[in-house]
């Protein structure tokens, strides 16, 4: 079942059972789903790879609108904001946890014998591919920059 397909499913038991939140999020979702399908080169069909691309786009465009909101103390649109990323993070893979991310880093700066701050670029070339969909890029550098500035 594609994505398309699941998200449909979805709408009509949000629509069903009146769950404007979820309904919200999946909306959404169906928008980004259509925008690229619609791109030119796309030829009305989008691969998983394209699929998990957006939904990680529009996860964290949600983050920073939640962090935005929280500082400007509007609980209305940051409660919002959560709703929406729980419908997104349905549709994610598993993110790693902070110490699965460091170990695959350590074990991704062991393999390219990355050794000081210089090495960064190596070692994030390498590091966002193998970790791709399964961690956040911010989350990624930072771990980066701590395990080789130590």
């Amino acid at each position: 079942m594609s994505l398309e397909q699941k998200i449909m499913a979805e709408m009509k038991d949000a629509m069903k059972s009146k769950n404007e939140a979820v309904l919200r999020g999946l909306r959404a979702i169906k928008a980004e789903i259509i925008k690229a399908k619609t791109e030119p080169g796309a030829g009305g069909e989008i691969d998983e790879a394209t699929e998990q691309k957006f939904l990680q786009k529009m996860m964290k465009q949600r983050k920073d609108s939640l962090e935005i909101f929280e500082k400007q103390g509007r609980e209305d649109l940051a409660v919002k904001e959560r709703e929406e990323m729980a419908v997104i993070e349905k549709f994610l893979p598993k993110q790693l946890t902070e110490s699965e991310i460091k170990d695959a880093v350590a074990k991704i700066i062991a393999e390219t014998g990355a050794s000081s701050a210089a090495d960064l670029g190596k070692v994030m070339g390498v590091a966002s591919k193998q970790l791709a969909g399964l961690a956040d890029g911010k989350t990624i550098s930072g771990i980066v920059k701590e395990l080789l500035t130590s």
